[in-house]
């Protein structure tokens, strides 16, 4: 557990979805938040309504990762915790994905994860610790069709979170992973629109189909997850690390060949 009570998170793709409501959840508890992405105006509108900053960066970019470190320093002193969520879809199967695709895929969820820890580490250091959470998937864990690039990068980074763990455990920076399942973000919402469209039915039928197989019978709320993160960043969670937190409405609890069975 971080020594230094005066916390500060680094929370990137901070401007929709999981990130905005991670980056909330965290100002509310009293944590000063820095919201990075590569677009300004979402970025500036939850900055504006937590009282944080607004930072366009790129995951990938070793320069921008500096610059937000260096900004981190200046404002605050430098960062204890960092959330790592931000990420990019990508479709299709080994024999079809796009090489192109792949490789952005695992540039940006992958490699953008790892530039992200390193670029931070010296910081927590300094401060005598603090909590790395990447977001990861259920894709980490499990595949669906025509998703290859995308579940190979989400099942990657479980294996950085317990190498990073097992690394930085000493220096008390503890590393861990939240895996979502159906959430209503601004990514989802997009992929299942495009699928209902292929399908010829309303996005909220689709919505309906794929949650019907959860024990709880339906996506999660930005919020829901944001409230794990904000969990394993703080205090409660000082003796957790190289771990992952599952957050999927039950789905993976459920044995697939037995679905024909329900009633």
């Amino acid at each position: 557990m971080a020594t230094d009570t005066n916390r500060v998170a680094i929370v990137t793709g901070g401007g929709t979805g999981i990130g905005a409501a991670t980056a909330r959840a965290l100002a509310a508890s009293g944590v000063s938040v820095i919201v990075t992405g590569r677009r300004a105006e979402p970025l500036e509108e939850v900055a504006d309504q937590i009282g944080g900053l607004g930072v366009v960066a790129d995951v990938t970019s070793q320069d921008d990762w500096g610059r937000v470190i260096a900004l981190a320093d200046e404002q605050f002193g430098g960062a204890n915790i960092l959330v790592a969520n931000a990420g990019i879809e990508g479709f299709g199967s080994v024999e079809t994905v796009a090489l192109n695709e792949w490789r952005a895929v695992q540039r940006t969820n992958v490699d953008g994860v790892f530039l992200g820890i390193r670029a931070v580490v010296p910081s927590m250091r300094r401060r005598g610790g603090g909590s790395v959470v990447v977001v990861s998937s259920v894709a980490g864990l499990t595949s669906g069709p025509e998703y290859v690039a995308y579940v190979t990068s989400k099942t990657a980074v479980l294996g950085l979170i317990r190498s990073a763990a097992v690394d930085l455990g000493p220096d008390l920076i503890r590393v861990n992973a939240v895996c979502p399942g159906w959430t209503r973000t601004e990514m989802s919402e997009r992929e299942t629109e495009l699928v209902a469209i292929q399908e010829g039915i309303g996005a909220e039928q689709l919505w309906s189909r794929l949650v019907e197989p959860l024990p709880l019978g339906r996506a999660a709320d930005p919020e829901e997850i944001a409230a794990c993160i904000e969990f394993l960043t703080g205090p409660g969670a000082s003796f957790v690390t190289g771990a992952m937190l599952v957050a999927d409405g039950g789905g993976s609890a459920v044995d697939v060949g037995t679905l024909g069975f329900r009633r």
